[in-house]
């Protein structure tokens, strides 16, 4: 079918939530919306939902001008992070409901509920309460609700937010999945860059009420559109102003950062050597470093490394066997940095 948002803009007061957002998203996509809380993600969800309407702009699916449609009229599922189950009803009739609404007839919605419970793996539980369930459990039957007509376009606003970290990490896979077999648009709506990865085909990054960046994760990450955009996604190596151009320069880099541009380090492109080590390449040869705070986070450290030459800090994440041992603040490495360790990034639009 295909959704298409153009120059769509929503104001609450003096606060632009939504500023002049155009968007795109291919028939049997999933596009995540990611940003930080307060960002207009989820009212850009909402003015694509017809939950609220737009003071500019226009909703388009399949080609046709929707923006005025009622919501129950946009052939569209809804996933809120607050499951927004019935508790008087139980399980097979919440996933039924939406096929109620639709007239489909008895033995079709018996039929699809199975389906449904099956694919979400809740089969034989249909005649519980949804108030008996875990909030995995209840999230499972959210989504097997709002997927059961087929709705062309499939919104979730947060959906696993409410949920642990780990019980989040296991049903991200699952609802990749999902996704990926729903044969239909889908717009994610989190804060979670992660799960975003996880389970988008394309990610659009907010801010601010615009829309910053659109790419897959490798290009996000190997490419971000600014500072804001690198450190939001997780880089910790980034140097704007003149501090970026005094590091350029002192790592000896052909070009130097635009006025008001920056420089990212992509870190996982840099491998620490003991002091002398052999097989040195001079392609990737690099300043000494000196380890100033060592810290485990699970299985790996995160260190920051004070490097003389460049007169700055950098932060570089590993595993022991990477290190020769365990790290220990005034531990000497030299930083092994290929060139293509280097991005320099454009100036940003200020919030």
């Amino acid at each position: 079918m295909g959704l298409r948002v153009e120059r769509l803009s929503k104001t609450y007061g003096p606060v632009r939530a939504v500023d002049g957002v155009t968007l795109e998203v291919p028939p049997g996509a999933t596009l995540a919306l990611l940003g930080p809380s307060g960002c207009g993600k989820s009212t850009l969800l909402r003015l694509i939902a017809g939950l609220e309407a737009p003071d500019e702009g226009r909703v388009l699916m399949g080609g046709a001008d929707v923006t005025r449609v009622p919501t129950q009229r946009r052939d569209l599922g809804m996933v809120f992070q607050d499951f927004a189950l019935f508790p008087h009803l139980n399980v097979a009739d919440n996933v039924a409901f939406g096929l109620v609404e639709r007239r489909w007839d008895a033995a079709a919605r018996a039929g699809r509920v199975e389906e449904m419970l099956a694919l979400v793996g809740l089969e034989g539980l249909g005649r519980r309460r949804v108030t008996e369930l875990s909030g995995g459990q209840q999230q499972r039957v959210a989504l097997a609700r709002a997927m059961a007509p087929r709705p062309g376009l499939l919104l979730l606003d947060e959906p696993l937010s409410n949920l642990d970290e780990a019980l989040r990490a296991e049903l991200r896979g699952e609802v990749a999945r999902l996704l990926d077999g729903l044969g239909a648009e889908a717009v994610y709506v989190t804060h979670d860059q992660v799960e975003a990865f996880a389970v988008a085909d394309a990610v659009a990054v907010m801010r601010a009420g615009r829309i910053v960046q659109v790419g897959t994760a490798q290009e996000l990450l190997g490419a971000p559109a600014d500072a804001w955009t690198a450190r939001f996604l997780g880089h910790e190596n980034v140097w704007e102003g003149e501090e970026a151009a005094r590091v350029a320069r002192a790592a000896g880099l052909a070009r130097l950062p635009a006025a008001g541009g920056a420089l990212l380090l992509r870190v996982e492109e840099v491998v620490l050597r003991s002091p002398g080590e052999t097989g040195r390449d001079r392609r990737t040869a690099g300043p000494d470093a000196v380890v100033r705070e060592a810290a485990r986070e699970g299985l790996a450290w995160r260190l920051v490394l004070g490097v003389p030459a460049w007169g700055t800090d950098v932060v570089w994440r590993g595993h022991s066997r990477e290190l020769g041992g365990e790290p220990a603040p005034g531990t000497a490495y030299e930083l092994a940095v290929p060139p293509e360790a280097w991005r320099l990034l454009p100036p940003g639009e200020a919030a």
